[in-house]
């Protein structure tokens, strides 16, 4: 079964709820051939438990790895991985285009 949209926001507010630490990324533009579309969502709990995806699967670890810093300081971050970008290539993101991710801590 895939998981929707509303899936991913219902367990981020069900994790929070739950007194856990939670970040949201959303991607918020592509360029090119890229992955998952504008809107796609990843959350992500203090102990490293994620449901949904941004990018098909290909930075999802790095962005997993920026959420802990995220939840633990509140500062919302805004990541770019592409084809262009050592670390695209270092995370797997060869498709040819590129994403941004906003990480941010759900409150």
């Amino acid at each position: 079964m895939l998981t929707t949209e509303t899936d991913i926001l219902s367990a981020a507010e069900s994790w929070r709820g739950a007194g856990r630490g939670v970040a949201l990324a959303t991607v918020i533009e592509t360029w090119g051939s890229a992955p998952r579309p504008v809107g796609s969502h990843l959350v992500v709990d203090e102990e490293g438990n994620f449901l949904g995806s941004v990018s098909g699967g290909c930075v999802e670890g790095a962005v997993i790895t920026e959420a802990a810093d995220v939840i633990e300081d509140g500062r919302p971050r805004v990541l770019e991985f592409g084809i262009a970008d050592e670390t695209a290539w270092r995370v797997g993101l060869s498709c040819g285009g590129r994403i941004r991710v906003l990480l941010e801590r759900v409150e």
